[in-house]
């Protein structure tokens, strides 16, 4: 890895709890509101795929929703980033960050086994939209290193059966993405839209699937970012600026 890279601690509450980001690897509010609508519970064998700096992990760990995360990156950075997070805050018994790829997932994370599974995938299909020169933010952003269907691919391998699969993603590629989870015995199970305002557009879906299971969607409530304060509160907790939180 270039040791030269800039990184930074960026805080996630203000008890101390923080992680490292750099430029290619930093995180936004797509990260955080799957973390709060996976609803992890405590004894949940949880891996994140595509973890980056380990955003989602971490927010789950810092709010004790799961005991323990395995965070899974092609990238050497991301890892870096993700294993010094763990080192400095003492928590490398409950987080282990693997460097993967996704198509070919290393046997040390278990097949078959993990109740939960998230991803943040990179929301524009090969050859659609605008791609950043930059060749790691083009990773990120675009199917260049996996697709969707090779996300889906993976977590059905990781997961057991009734395991779930949380991810978030573009609205526009909603239909693609219900069809394409029901092709991977994921069956969706649940999703909700998040829009700035109410008079605007969604421009986010989460979505959970569940292995093996029967039909049965639930359509949660609409999420706006600044017009549902109580559920917006809950989501950022004490990390969110400009919310009046004492």
């Amino acid at each position: 890895m270039d040791q030269s890279i800039s990184i930074k601690k960026e805080p996630l509450n203000r008890k101390g709890a923080f992680l490292y980001v750099s430029k290619h690897h930093a995180f936004g509010t797509d990260g955080l509101l799957l973390a709060h609508f996976a609803n992890a519970k405590h004894k949940d064998s949880y891996v994140d795929l595509g973890t980056g700096c380990g955003i989602i992990p971490y927010v789950l760990l810092r709010d004790n929703r799961v005991d323990k995360a395995i965070g899974v990156d092609i990238s050497e950075e991301a890892i870096f980033l993700a294993q010094k997070t763990a080192e400095e805050r003492g928590l490398s018994h409950r987080f282990k960050a693997i460097k993967g790829d996704i198509k070919e997932l290393p046997a040390e994370i278990g097949f078959g086994c993990h109740n939960l599974v998230t991803c943040n995938p990179p929301y524009f299909a090969n050859g659609t939209g605008i791609k950043n020169p930059d060749g790691t933010e083009a990773v990120a952003r675009h199917e260049v290193d996996c697709s969707l269907d090779d996300v889906l691919s993976a977590a059905f391998r990781l997961l057991n059966t009734s395991g779930r699969f949380c991810m978030c993603h573009r609205p526009d590629r909603l239909s693609e993405i219900l069809s394409k989870m029901s092709a991977h015995k994921l069956e969706p199970k649940r999703i909700q839209l998040v829009c700035q305002r109410y008079s605007l557009p969604p421009f986010l879906v989460l979505v959970e699937g569940k292995k093996c299971s029967k039909t049965g969607l639930t359509v949660m409530p609409t999420l706006s970012l600044t017009e549902s304060v109580d559920e917006m509160l809950k989501i950022y907790g004490d990390y969110k600026e400009g919310y009046n939180l004492y």
